[in-house]
């Protein structure tokens, strides 16, 4: 049993991460994609998308066409699919994710019945793909946004089962393609079973998050019933190849055993390095799951942009800071033209202004010159007397 203090854990979690030291920039995107297994996607764009947003935190201002290409690329190195959530997958993990095709395929059912018809929507994909929602009728049928057209449900319950895939994107539309053409043929034919896809890809949540309880790779991977099963045997057995650690502070495990696991290389060595300083996605890895991020940082964090306006109190895309390896700040940015707009900048309760005023704002202008902006405006902040020190 190896014991690590919170400091430690953090520390573990943020090399594994990216945030810390230099190797976290070797391989660029890809080589990024790869250390975290998944990268979530998102509709919303602020300053950018999410996934670009991900890459820029760890690898710095690196041209955002740069990023488009190394995500998806011809021929494919990644590919789209349901983990945390949607999410883009390097393309070996292409096996991993047998369990979940086979089960969408036997509940043929995911948020809409599948319509009749999709037999010849995969033979058109086939004739004249690859295909947009746009080539085949549209995405929606004049309705709110769940209110999606024939074509849309088949494309997607397609994608689901495996028979189409998305490996690029064009004007945010995802572009489906058989499968058979654009996933290496290696890589198809394999069919681990579900207790392999679930080894294996503990084995990929563990490298990624570094130091995870239990609800930390099942937030990661969105497992369970019969599969949240597998994964706890797979952690007791050491099939998964996680080391069974005690951090302190952390919520006790059950009596003679750890209350988190860990890669083991994640473990092997201390930390070392520079820290990010940078704003942080509300869908990066580093924070998606709410209560690891409370647990690891002391940080509770919500996004408010599904609060109604009256009721937000820090923004509505609320990005934390994150600087020195700790969440220092939460900033609500927006563009105005050439000016990057700071509406609300909070620094965590009890942080000096005088001693982060300086990290918050190199964040705010790295991040404004990254998308092209070249002058920062903060229009609130709490403390108030922080603005004139960002202003300085």
């Amino acid at each position: 049993m190896i014991d690590l203090t919170a400091d430690e854990a953090r520390r573990v979690i943020l090399r594994a991460q990216g945030l810390i030291g230099a190797d976290a920039r070797k391989g660029g995107v890809q080589g990024m994609l790869r250390r975290l297994g998944a990268v979530q996607l998102d509709t919303i764009s602020v300053l950018a998308r999410s996934h670009e947003l991900v890459a820029y935190a760890r690898l710095g201002a690196v041209g955002r066409p740069t990023v488009e290409r190394a995500y998806w690329h011809n021929p494919a190195r990644s590919f789209e699919y349901w983990c945390h959530a949607a999410c883009i997958l390097p393309i070996e993990h292409w096996p991993l994710y047998s369990f979940r095709r086979r089960a969408y395929r036997e509940r043929r059912y995911r948020w809409h019945e599948v319509p009749d018809g999709v037999e010849k929507l995969l033979d058109q994909v086939r004739d004249s793909g690859p295909l947009t929602t746009s080539d085949v009728g549209g995405a929606k049928n004049g309705g709110p946004w769940w209110d999606w057209s024939d074509a849309k449900i088949g494309l997607e319950w397609l994608l689901d089962i495996g028979e189409l895939v998305c490996t690029r994107r064009v004007g945010w539309r995802r572009v489906y393609d058989l499968a058979e053409r654009a996933v290496p043929a290696d890589l198809l034919a394999e069919a681990p079973s579900d207790e392999e896809c679930i080894t294996r890809l503990a084995a990929v949540a563990g490298r990624s998050l570094g130091v995870a309880n239990r609800t930390d790779l099942l937030d990661f991977l969105r497992l369970k019933g019969r599969y949240a099963a597998i994964l706890d045997e797979v952690l007791l057995s050491g099939a998964a190849g996680l080391v069974p650690v005690t951090v302190s502070g952390w919520p006790a495990g059950k009596k003679g055993q750890g209350n988190a696991w860990a890669d083991p290389d994640a473990v092997a060595s201390e930390p070392r390095g520079r820290h990010r300083t940078t704003l942080v996605s509300p869908f990066d890895s580093l924070i998606w799951h709410r209560g690891r991020t409370e647990r690891v940082f002391g940080f509770a964090y919500t996004l408010e942009l599904y609060v109604p306006k009256h009721k937000r109190v820090h923004g509505y895309f609320t990005m934390p800071v994150l600087a020195g390896g700790r969440l220092i700040g939460r900033v609500d940015p927006a563009r105005e033209g050439s000016t990057l707009v700071a509406r609300q900048v909070h620094l965590e309760p009890g942080l000096s202004p005088a001693r982060w005023a300086d990290a918050v704002r190199e964040a705010l202008w790295s991040a404004a010159d990254w998308v092209g902006c070249d002058a920062v405006r903060v229009e609130r902040a709490d403390p108030p007397e922080l603005i004139p020190l960002l202003h300085a």
